[in-house]
């Protein structure tokens, strides 16, 4: 069958197609349109990361975003996340998007990549090399009715995240991160990185995501991106040698009361099927799963 659609690089003017269409493919994952444009226009530094549209009928039918993972301790490991819209879907578009994604990870020398699946499509994944490792789920926590009052108790103090630094952030981030559950070693994100997919990401809400200090230091943080009346708990951390005091909860619950209060009616998170702490956090604040995909591992060969 003759293919009836092309695949370009994506431009800036995709941006507001591009939102539409991972709402629809994924309703419960929120990234604004500002964020898609500005990783057409510049992506991640240290990640050669490429960004590439399926074409039919003169719009967006599906993309494929594909790169180094920054996180990952091995230089040689990149990730693929491929969408396309159930309009469209049955034609071939994800099968030549993901081609077109592996062989240009090959050629900048990534020999291993991970995906994610939802359940539906792990079949399709398997067809084309990728299998499953292990599970990542999705909650939903209603905040129209969110009560949630932090206690801070004493040594700590919680304050919005436009009121610390960049660099006092990025080394909390080092401390609490380098154990985060994944397919490989992970290392602290290099600093460019970091403060291109972290510190001046379009969706942070500086004055909602929040910070708890301890002597002047933080020890734990809850960042929330936002969308309108949708957010996402991008990362929720403690660093390591302040764990077990209920940190990760008093931040979460902090970052959730000030959403709510700004107009945010639902936050979005993931965890980890590993990740228990966060998990327990997550359903004692009222977090609901709806829905899980599965992290798809294979060796990219020539």
């Amino acid at each position: 069958m003759t293919a009836d659609f092309s695949i370009r690089p994506a431009r800036p003017g995709d941006a507001s197609a591009l939102a539409a269409l991972r709402r629809e493919v994924y309703p419960y994952m929120v990234r604004g349109e500002a964020t898609i444009r500005r990783m057409i226009v510049s992506p991640p530094p240290g990640t050669d990361r490429i960004f590439l549209v399926a074409d039919r009928a003169g719009e967006p039918a599906g993309t494929v975003s594909a790169f180094r993972q920054p996180r990952s301790a091995d230089a040689g490991f990149g990730q693929v996340a491929v969408q396309v819209h159930p309009d469209h879907r049955g034609r071939g578009i994800g099968t030549a998007l993901l081609a077109e994604a592996t062989d240009y990870l090959r050629a900048v020398g990534v020999t291993r990549a991970d995906t994610w699946a939802v359940p539906e499509s792990l079949g399709f994944a398997r067809r084309n090399g990728f299998e499953p490792s292990r599970e990542m789920r999705y909650s939903a926590l209603d905040l129209t009715a969110f009560t949630g009052v932090p206690d801070a108790g004493p040594g700590i103090t919680l304050v919005p995240l436009s009121e610390v630094t960049e660099q006092a952030l990025y080394e909390a981030d080092v401390a609490a991160a380098t154990d985060e559950p994944g397919d490989v070693p992970s290392q602290p994100m290099p600093y460019p990185t970091w403060r291109y997919e972290t510190w001046e990401e379009p969706g942070l809400d500086r004055d909602v995501s929040t910070a708890a200090v301890a002597g002047g230091v933080i020890v734990s943080f809850s960042l929330l991106l936002r969308d309108g009346d949708r957010a996402w708990s991008d990362m929720t951390a403690t660093v390591p040698e302040h764990r077990g005091r209920g940190l990760a909860r008093l931040v979460k619950t902090e970052t959730l009361r000030r959403a709510a209060a700004g107009g945010v009616r639902t936050a979005y998170t993931s965890n980890d099927e590993t990740n228990t702490p966060m998990l327990a956090v997550n359903s004692r604040l009222g977090y609901r799963p709806i829905a899980t995909q599965l992290s798809c591992l294979a060796t990219l060969t020539s």
